[in-house]
């Protein structure tokens, strides 16, 4: 469901390139008619309608089952009623399992632009995350032949998480999946693993204050959102990380003039290209590639040249290696830069 918020005053003309009218504000709950279950599809219907500009503060679910929460321990009047009603009322399912917010469709975007989003707020919606893992997902699942959930106490006020006495955990709250819609050869596509829309990317950088750029596909975009993480480590190795409900205030600008084939992805300090794959060693081959190809196109360097920058001054992480394609990410910092 969306809700008219009001204008925002926004010159007209560009913005970092973007195109930028006169811009609004709006809000998308997460209800049975909101969310997509565990897809990213070209033909799927706009959950919202926004124009280059716009902001949505975006409600998102945790992904879990009421009567798991409860069965580990969540008391039932602190399960979320929208997490209720979403279970109750969404039969179209799949093929992944993760609740996803839209999509939201951005008028005037073309498959050859550029999604330029801006994460400008996260806040937690509930005062509680998860960590689980199963027989059959995760890094050690041989180690590790049976199920686990874990409940852990969020607290808001101090951004913390208690997670075993004398075990205190800082949070940074981001988005594990973000995403738009594939091209259409696709299908409708696995929430599970990220690829060239983005999606379940799991990379803890993206937290508010950055900004996530995602090559469109289909007409308008068909952005999508969700699996809230309170906080995480490199890898995710169990399969999950704190796993919870969280609210976005994300600001849409349609880039007509940026024409990327791959995400890429900045922080207030540093420059990100990825790389998405089964094989880590593909994965890591895709991000120094795409930064190579950032460093030429963006900053002018020769491609020789790009290639050294990135060995000397570049650093490769891996986001997450439980989601069939593997993640990898390279950043390179905003300071060797004199533009």
């Amino acid at each position: 469901m969306k809700r008219f918020l009001g204008l925002v005053a926004c010159a007209l003309g560009v913005l970092g390139g973007g195109v930028i009218a006169a811009a609004a504000d709006y809000e998308l709950a997460a209800t049975p008619k909101t969310v997509a279950w565990g897809n990213y599809d070209f033909h799927a219907q706009p959950a919202l309608r926004v124009k280059s500009g716009d902001s949505v503060v975006i409600h998102t679910l945790l992904t879990s089952s009421p009567t798991a929460l409860e069965r580990a321990g969540v008391a039932p009047a602190d399960v979320e009623t929208s997490l209720r009603e979403v279970f109750a009322g969404v039969t179209d399912r799949g093929p992944g399992g993760h609740i996803l917010t839209g999509p939201i469709y951005v008028e005037g975007a073309e498959p050859g632009d550029t999604l330029e989003v801006r994460i400008l707020k996260i806040d937690l919606a509930i005062p509680y995350a998860y960590n689980g893992f199963r027989y059959g997902l995760g890094l050690l699942t041989e180690d590790f032949p049976y199920a686990k959930m874990k409940i852990i106490a969020l607290d808001r006020a101090k951004m913390t998480a208690s997670f075993a006495p004398g075990v205190t955990i800082p949070l940074h709250p981001f988005f594990g999946s973000m995403g738009v819609a594939p091209p259409a050869a696709y299908g409708r596509y696995d929430s599970t693993a990220p690829a060239v829309l983005g999606g379940n990317m799991d990379d803890k950088a993206l937290v508010a204050g950055t900004v996530l750029y995602l090559p469109v596909h289909a007409p308008g975009a068909l952005f999508e959102i969700g699996d809230g993480h309170a906080g995480q480590g490199d890898g995710e190795v169990d399969v999950t990380a704190l796993e919870t409900s969280l609210i976005g205030r994300i600001q849409f600008i349609l880039r007509k003039d940026l024409h990327i084939k791959y995400p890429r992805a900045e922080t207030p300090s540093e420059y990100i290209s990825m790389g998405f794959d089964d094989d880590l060693s593909i994965a890591a081959h895709r991000a120094a590639r795409e930064m190579v190809d950032f460093l030429m196109s963006e900053k002018g360097l020769s491609r020789d040249d790009a290639y050294m920058l990135a060995s000397v001054a570049a650093d490769l992480h891996i986001t997450e290696v439980v989601d069939r394609n593997k993640g990898v990410h390279m950043a390179i910092p905003k300071s060797l830069f004199s533009h």
